[in-house]
């Protein structure tokens, strides 16, 4: 019935979506058009149907209430009050019928018309089938009482067939009806829910895109093939400082290396390398041309969906070119101190040498002046540290080199300089391992660690160094029986001028600078270093160094 009401309005608008008075319009003009097709056949076939008043009266009357539907401000009259509209149109239905007799057969059929307006309608169901079984009955038997005819079984009984297939007719609506407005409702209520659910979707992107605008970083979001989906505005402010605009891919920005003006290679790019699933922190680039280059700062996370598979990449940009300003100008004044220091310090330990080299000193004087000679070595060793900070990345020159007789050499060195007699070395070293090295920058990482492992361990214990081939590297590591690290201490271990709270209470000497020189000598050699330490337990210091292949293996003499 929807569909054929909705092919009546040309298919322009849903049915339901029409006002009312064109709803009771369009549900009565099925009948109307219907009986306009009876007057057709009757002028043709049956003029002599035109002679019965009967048949005229109905006519009119169906006209009539076509009329009130176009008329009547539905709109404003109670909602179920268009109801009376098929119920009326029992009346010249029954006209009709009586007046057509055996000229037109099947007229009652018309009766289909309103019980299908009624049942469809959903409203007052067990009513609204009573009216269309009992009218229709009227139909039928309304003109038996009314003419001069006996009435009898044969009258009564002749037609009533009608009324139960009205019956039959409307419950059938009725069912379907009452089917199809509980799948209206369920539709209606996911529609509902689908509604709430956009409008919540579209606060959150509203939210999501005021704050990605609002941080002061530049933010760009991938896909799982690469494609860009969402970037802020200040990453927009950082493509212009890089000779860019917003559509400006990221492999044709100025974006430059540490020195600031060698091209970063594409593969090594920051989006590029999310792209790939690469995942890192704190990734310094230069971007633009100098005197506006700014240092940024790129970090890269994976976007993961609910098993787990990567669906994307978020990468952030951070500049962070004051911070390297300040960094550089502390090394800068680190240096200019230490090479200020050095010129003085140079001639106390040349003169100090040549006084504990004269003959004949008194025990008092010759006391203070190894006390003098001591601490000027500390201040010695802390000058070449602060030195070899300030130079930034240390260089060196790797060789092929007996690791095995580099441990035990540098033990042997700790164990001389020891000073604590609670504290026991041990060393557990493979032979004929040889690493691809530089000797004496491996030999400051393995001084600084046993240096460590004796100062923070006040209270002795053993200090073992185990040396042996692990996953086609060389690995050393350092442990002790000291204080120990917490987890917060632990992740600043290797940071310029980091010290324990037990270091700083204890009293223990040194600025911080041994391990991360340390960590700077080992990856400049492509080897990592890495710590572990439980508090009270003690620690252990981990590095690796590249295996000198079988072709490499020809050992070569050290320099002096």
């Amino acid at each position: 019935m929807d569909k054929v009401l909705s092919y009546l309005t040309l298919n322009t608008r849903q049915f339901h979506e029409l006002s009312l008075r064109a709803r009771v319009v369009l549900s009565q003009l099925p009948l109307s058009m219907t009986v306009l097709l009876i007057l057709a056949g009757g002028l043709l076939f049956h003029p002599d149907l035109f002679e019965s008043q009967a048949f005229l009266v109905g006519v009119g009357l169906q006209a009539l209430l076509l009329a009130v539907c176009v008329l009547v401000p539905w709109d404003r009259l109670p909602y179920a009050s268009f109801l009376v509209i098929p119920l009326l149109d029992f009346i010249p239905i029954g006209f009709m019928r009586h007046g057509a007799g055996t000229i037109i057969t099947g007229v009652g059929l018309l009766a289909v018309f309103p019980v299908i307006w009624l049942a469809a309608s959903g409203l007052f169901p067990r009513a609204a089938l009573a009216a269309g079984f009992l009218a229709s009955l009227g139909i039928v038997w309304v003109p038996v009482f009314v003419t001069d005819d006996a009435i009898t079984s044969q009258s009564l009984t002749q037609s009533v067939l009608l009324p139960f297939i009205m019956f039959a007719i409307g419950m059938t609506i009725r069912v379907m009806t009452a089917s199809m407005m509980a799948q209206q409702e369920v539709v209606e209520t996911k529609d509902r829910a689908l509604q709430a659910l956009l409008e919540e979707s579209a606060r959150r992107e509203r939210l999501l895109d005021t704050v990605v605008n609002s941080v002061d970083i530049g933010l760009i979001a991938l896909d799982e093939t690469g494609r860009q989906v969402l970037a802020n505005r200040k990453l927009e402010q950082f493509k212009a400082i890089a000779g860019g605009t917003r559509e400006t891919a990221e492999a044709d920005l100025q974006v430059f290396q540490q020195d600031g003006r060698s091209p970063l290679p594409e593969v090594r790019r920051p989006t590029r390398r999310a792209a790939e699933g690469q995942v890192f922190s704190d990734y310094l680039l230069w971007w633009g041309e100098r005197p506006n280059q700014r240092v940024l700062s790129t970090s890269s996370r994976l976007l993961l969906n609910q098993s787990g598979a990567r669906e994307g990449s978020v990468v952030t940009f951070n500049d962070v070119t004051e911070l390297v300003t300040a960094l550089n100008a502390k090394d800068e004044f680190v240096a200019t101190v230490s090479h200020e220091l050095r010129t003085p310090l140079t001639a106390i330990r040349g003169y100090l040498e040549l006084l504990t080299s004269m003959p004949d000193l008194e025990p008092d004087v010759a006391s203070g002046l190894e006390v003098v000679s001591r601490n000027s070595e500390r201040l010695h060793k802390l000058v070449v540290d602060l030195l070899s900070t300030a130079e930034g990345s240390p260089e060196i020159s790797v060789r092929p080199t007996d690791f095995s007789a580099l441990v035990t050499e540098r033990v042997s060195a700790a164990q001389e300089r020891n000073t604590n007699p609670l504290v026991r070395f041990e060393v557990h070293a493979e032979p004929d391992l040889v690493a691809m090295a530089d000797a004496p920058r491996v030999s400051q990482v393995l001084d600084n660690l046993l240096s460590n492992a004796v100062k923070y361990s006040p209270g002795g214990g053993r200090v073992s160094v185990h040396a042996a081939e692990v996953d086609g590297e060389v690995e050393c590591s350092v442990t002790d029986e000291g204080s120990g690290m917490s987890a917060e201490e632990l992740r600043g271990v290797f940071s310029k001028f980091f010290r324990t709270s037990a270091a700083r209470n204890a009293a223990i000497p040194g600025v911080g600078l041994g391990l991360a020189l340390s960590k700077a000598i080992v990856e400049r050699h492509g080897g990592t270093i890495t710590c572990r330490s439980v508090e009270g337990q003690g620690s252990t210091f981990t590095f690796r160094l590249p295996l000198a292949h079988a072709d490499q293996q020809q050992l070569q003499p050290q320099e002096p």
